[in-house]
């Protein structure tokens, strides 16, 4: 005679090993949707795309992804990344707070920082100065020959891509008005 319950038990694990597998499944084919990410402390963001790298999750990049935030072009894999016509990426210097709470370049961190990035990332940054305060932003046609458009995007035009202010076309460069520490 079997123990009463026995088959609740085994029915209770099949649930539990079906709902785990559902889990790692929906885990494999989740997407981030960057919107409107001003950065913020490295190591936070090299542990957050380290953790998606490894779980297969994509990103689609739709909006602002500065500083901090762009360490996901090399951190994560080619294909786990893409980008849509409202895509910009804001690269600059890494810094911290010095004793008198002064904001101040990190040489050791921006050289991790730009370590991070693919080398066609690497040389656009290099053609534009290198990694400084001023945040350099890249967008648009350039962004797309970079990176794989997003199903269903397609590549901006030149007047897509221009930002105007005034009716004056905004500078590529442009001070970074992060207020967050340790970029």
């Amino acid at each position: 005679m079997r123990p009463k319950g026995n088959g609740r038990m085994r029915r209770g694990i099949v649930l539990l090993g079906a709902l785990v597998a559902a889990l790692t499944f929906a885990s494999a084919n989740a997407t981030m949707r960057i919107t409107d990410d001003m950065g913020g402390l490295m190591t936070e963001y090299a542990s957050r795309f380290a953790s998606m790298r490894s779980s297969g999750e994509k990103v689609v990049i739709d909006g602002p992804c500065y500083s901090a935030c762009t360490m996901a072009l090399g951190m994560l894999s080619r294909d786990q990344v893409c980008v849509t016509p409202n895509a910009v990426l804001g690269f600059h210097a890494a810094w911290n707070f010095d004793e008198a709470g002064r904001r101040v370049t990190s040489a050791s961190a921006t050289h991790a920082l730009l370590d991070t990035y693919p080398s066609r990332v690497r040389s656009w940054i290099a053609r534009r100065g290198g990694l400084t305060p001023q945040l350099k932003l890249l967008r648009g046609r350039e962004l797309a020959a970079m990176f794989p458009m997003c199903d269903g995007a397609t590549a901006p035009t030149e007047t897509a891509r221009a930002h105007h202010r005034g009716g004056h076309a905004l500078p590529r460069i442009e001070y970074s008005a992060s207020a967050r520490s340790a970029h």
